[in-house]
């Protein structure tokens, strides 16, 4: 049976009025990809930034390995091995693919108390973030500052910032968004790829990606769980056609 790396249990986040999310439970294994799925307003980014600590929660609990951490600030999940992307590329422009990874390795030392020493001396940052360009498949453009690489090298320069800070558990908010096919490929082998040794929970718009690399997935409607399984219960599910994937009755 597979581990479950990160838990929502009944996960609710209200601004004033607005239930932004109501008592959403999911659960995240090694080796499994959890793809959450939904229209615009459903609740999915809300629900990353709850997870990842950037937001606390209203009511509900989220778990790592069984220890209740909420309420926890982000860079103590980060600590806890949890690592995010975001929707929009949040890169350091004007720096190297290795430089931006080097600095995401810099976060796991445990002072910041190391600015007498040259960031280059620190070979066993340089070899994470190395390795973790590699691992995201950009390391032939390490040497290159990030301005200057495709939309998609960049979305792989972030997902390898990510793994500079190894990370058990990653949380990748549409890594496939302004892609073309090509590029989209190329995302979803490295998912596959990563998978492996992490578990993955995607927000994602791009259903042929979800369903050719999803294990499982949760389909939200304003801000609730509408249903979660397979991909195949998904797509046969007449709920979800009607809510989401656009079939209407007959």
């Amino acid at each position: 049976m597979a581990e479950s790396i990160l838990q929502a249990r009944a996960l609710s986040r209200h601004f004033g009025g607005l239930a932004a999310l109501c008592e959403v439970s999911l659960a995240c294994e090694m080796g499994q990809v959890h793809a959450v799925i939904g229209p615009n307003g459903a609740g999915k980014s809300t629900l990353v930034n709850l997870l990842s600590g950037e937001l606390p929660a209203s009511a509900g609990r989220v778990l790592i390995e069984g220890r209740d951490i909420t309420g926890f600030p982000a860079d103590r999940i980060s600590q806890l091995g949890v690592a995010r992307s975001y929707q929009k590329t949040n890169l350091f422009q004007q720096f190297t693919a290795f430089e931006n990874c080097r600095l995401a390795a810099q976060s796991r030392l445990r002072t910041s108390m190391h600015f007498f020493r040259p960031a280059l001396a620190r070979r066993d940052l340089n070899a994470a973030a190395q390795h973790a360009l590699a691992q995201a498949g950009v390391a032939d453009r390490a040497q290159t500052p990030v301005s200057a690489l495709s939309h998609g090298e960049q979305r792989q320069v972030e997902i390898a910032m990510a793994l500079a800070t190894r990370p058990r558990m990653l949380l990748l908010d549409e890594p496939l968004a302004g892609m073309g096919a090509e590029e989209s490929a190329r995302i979803v082998a490295l998912l596959r790829e990563l998978a492996r040794d992490h578990a993955i929970l995607l927000v994602e718009h791009d259903m042929d990606a979800v369903f050719a690399v999803a294990n499982t997935l949760t389909v939200m409607v304003n801000g609730r769980v509408l249903e979660s399984g397979s991909p195949s219960q998904i797509r046969s599910s007449r709920a979800v056609q009607e809510a989401y994937l656009g079939v209407q009755n007959a």
